[in-house]
């Protein structure tokens, strides 16, 4: 059973930045280390490509490893993902801890549950490495239509940016719903993060322990269904009663930010780190800012630094919080100078008017009444590339004095004719930082050895290291492409690698059949 009412010392510590542990792990795992750390019990059913952080969970409970409950967690691997999602409902009813974990047509299967779990205030989290729905086609790659498809269950969102996000956010989000009753969805980029390596921080069980709200998790479990207490729950409302019902719940989603803003301060105190709701980079004074959420709001942020630096006046507001969406903190966040807004979506939703972010921003634009015009486009989706590149595209746009509005960006669509046009490449990464692209053939070992590289380079030098993996439909005996990053600035680029320093092709008739040295920069080293 749960040990959720140990007594813990209340004082909140700030560990030294050396005792912290740097590790190289991808965002699966990242995210798994939070999750088992205060959960009591985990249910899962694989899918890509979320399936690597219940895979976590269960090895560490195999090996019996304790939690900050002084407990191993309990894993539970269902039938389907429907069967997960109700699992993860009766585990909350019973007044424990519980999380799961899905992505693309997995998550769909939750919904029925997820308005349960909402509607009966059960603080649950499922994890999502986002991932696009299949529709004509599968596709396993990262766009946001699976989270967006679940927007009108209740539950709250909060999105991670990054390998290290992921482990952070994670844990605010156990901490938020816990601490308002409100189940969440924490996302991050399927693949783009989920299958990342980077180096990052790990926050210590003793760090999580010393910020955990144990009163918070007593009160829910007290909350439990309990022959010693008896209540009544799935019953039928009438019409008479219905509306107030669903009206009452509005508190509880009203205290949401303020809650979640709180978690992250919590969490900033042990790890250094400090995150908001909302998280504007950019010029005081910028007059257009793009607004975005996931991998891509590094990118962005990249872009916004590096345009800046040469005479631009822009910025970004990179969102955490999707939902329920916070007009103070938005509008406390944006500069008063801004005259246009960008929202780039990560989805395609065929009958709609505008996507959702976009909806989003431009009903909070409007209550603020401070006529800032706002666009909107799509880019990324099915994991297709966002660049430096696209995205000044995305603010050249907006300098004209009738920016298109509801377009792409990342593609060339002759049929539509939505796209924009992209100019030259920019190169906006840190130039003391080394990138390097290798060619491989599908079970030759070169992803293996790329991964020992990072892992290697973070555990025995202060470098930083990022690794991410392409590969094609036939894996083993198909082509893969490792793009790899290390050196002393920190990583923001979260997109494949356009400039780099070293090209190693380990399967020699790849010559003949790919430009090999297309994103080689000038005196840059090409192996064969």
């Amino acid at each position: 059973g749960s040990k959720c009412g140990t007594t813990v010392p209340r004082a909140v510590i700030a560990r030294n930045a050396s005792n912290r542990k740097r590790v190289a792990i991808d965002g699966n795992e990242a995210a798994a280390h939070s999750i088992y750390q205060v959960s009591d019990a985990a249910m899962l059913f694989p899918i890509t490509p979320s399936s690597g952080m219940g895979e976590h969970c269960d090895n560490w409970a195999n090996k019996g490893l304790k939690n900050v409950f002084g407990q191993t967690v309990t894993i539970s691997e269902m039938q389907s993902e429907a069967g997960a999602a109700g699992a993860l409902h009766g585990t909350l009813t019973g007044g424990l801890l519980g999380a799961t974990f899905s992505s693309s047509q997995g998550l769909m299967l939750m919904i029925p549950n997820m308005h349960k779990i909402a509607g009966e205030l059960l603080p649950g989290v499922i994890h999502v490495s986002s991932r696009s729905i299949s529709r004509m086609t599968t596709c396993l790659y990262c766009d946001y239509g699976d989270v967006f498809q679940t927007r009108a269950a209740g539950f709250a969102y909060l999105s991670a940016h990054s390998v290290q996000e992921a482990h952070d956010m994670a844990l605010i989000a156990h901490l938020s719903a816990i601490e308002s009753s409100v189940p969440f969805v924490h996302f991050f980029d399927g693949f783009r993060t989920s299958h990342e390596m980077a180096s990052i921080e790990l926050i210590s069980p003793e760090d999580i322990k010393s910020i955990f709200p144990f009163e918070k998790a007593l009160e829910h479990k007290n909350r439990g269904t309990n022959p010693t207490h008896p209540n009544s729950i799935g019953v039928a409302y009438g019409d008479d009663v219905w509306m107030q019902a669903c009206q009452s719940h509005k508190p509880y989603y009203d205290a949401v930010p303020e809650k979640v803003q709180a978690a992250m301060d919590k969490v900033a105190k042990v790890s250094g780190r400090q995150y908001h709701l909302f998280d504007y980079v950019g010029a005081k004074d910028a007059e257009n800012v793009i607004v975005v959420m996931g991998a891509s709001a590094s990118t962005a942020e990249e872009t916004v630094n590096y345009l800046n630096q040469h005479g631009e006046k822009v910025g970004v507001m990179k969102v955490h919080l999707w939902h329920p969406f916070s007009l103070k903190h938005f509008a406390a966040a944006l500069p008063q100078t801004v005259k246009k807004i960008c929202v780039l979506d990560k989805v395609k939703e065929d009958s709609a008017y505008g996507d959702p972010l976009f909806e989003d921003v431009a009903a909070a634009v409007n209550d603020m009444d401070r006529g800032i015009k706002v666009i909107g486009g799509e880019f990324g989706i099915g994991g297709k590339q966002f660049t430096p590149t696209m995205a000044k595209a995305v603010f050249d746009n907006m300098k004209a004095d009738k920016p298109m509005n509801h377009f792409t960006v990342g593609i060339v669509d002759d049929v539509s004719h939505t796209n924009l046009p992209l100019g030259p490449k920019i190169h906006c990464g840190s130039k003391n930082n080394k990138e390097c692209l290798l060619y491989g053939l599908g079970s030759d070992g070169t992803v293996g050895a790329c991964q020992e590289a990072v892992k290697l380079i973070v555990d025995n030098t202060k470098l930083n290291a990022q690794a991410y993996f392409g590969f094609d439909a036939h894996k083993s005996g198909g082509l893969t492409i490792t793009h790899m990053r290390f050196g002393p600035d920190p990583i923001t680029s979260e997109y494949n690698v356009e400039n780099a320093d070293y090209i190693g092709c380990h399967t020699t008739n790849y010559v003949n059949k790919y430009d090999m040295v297309k994103n080689l920069k000038e005196g840059g080293t090409f192996v064969l």
